[in-house]
């Protein structure tokens, strides 16, 4: 018998089991999937601390709507949803937050010309161009925080994560064809954004 198919056959069982009520299986899953959620999440919140706690709710939710999972066999794609929903309602709330205040809205955007002021100058100053890195990584990361969630959801599931397309179209509960798409457009916007760095 294939490795996998014993693999996927013993989650199988673990998630039955968890199912049933047994946390010692639910705390296997959490093992299993812990960083890769957490990752997920980090990609999609942008914060270590922020990444975790979103991860921490999706594996309590998980747990708690257990039942509502129909086919055992996709507990990683059905608990990569969970956390990639609530990732996403993180910085849909938190965006709202920041707009509730006009003041801190605008603190922050003088704070990041600063910054990205002082990284041009130490790009400049800078003999060995360390900080030329620095400044790509924070122009990729606001690009990104520009594309429509689905695209930047398909582009970091497929592209930075590497889950197959099939599974991300079942994360997303979307066609295969759509998630191409999606990453198709993200990669185009992402390109004409950065093109200055590129």
């Amino acid at each position: 018998m294939d490795a996998s198919l014993v693999e996927q056959s013993a989650q199988v069982e673990v998630v039955l089991r968890a199912k049933d009520g047994d946390a010692d299986a639910f705390g296997k899953l959490v093992r299993v999937y812990q960083r890769r959620a957490v990752s997920l999440a980090y990609r999609l919140v942008g914060n270590a601390e922020d990444a975790s706690d979103v991860a921490q709710d999706a594996f309590v939710r998980a747990f708690r709507n257990l039942s509502q999972l129909d086919d055992p066999a996709r507990f990683g794609p059905w608990l990569m949803r969970v956390v990639s929903n609530l990732a996403l309602n993180f910085r849909r709330s938190r965006a709202i937050r920041a707009a509730a205040s006009l003041d801190d809205a605008a603190a922050v955007g003088m704070d990041r010309r600063r910054q990205a002021r002082g990284l041009r100058v130490a790009a400049a100053s800078d003999s060995d161009s360390e900080a030329l890195p620095t400044e790509l990584h924070n122009a990729v990361t606001a690009a990104m925080e520009q594309l429509p969630d689905s695209q930047r959801l398909a582009l970091i599931l497929f592209s930075v994560e590497g889950v197959p397309q099939k599974e991300v179209a079942e994360i997303l509960d979307c066609s295969v064809e759509l998630v191409k798409w999606n990453v198709f457009q993200a990669r185009k916007k992402l390109k004409e954004m950065l093109a200055e760095h590129l």
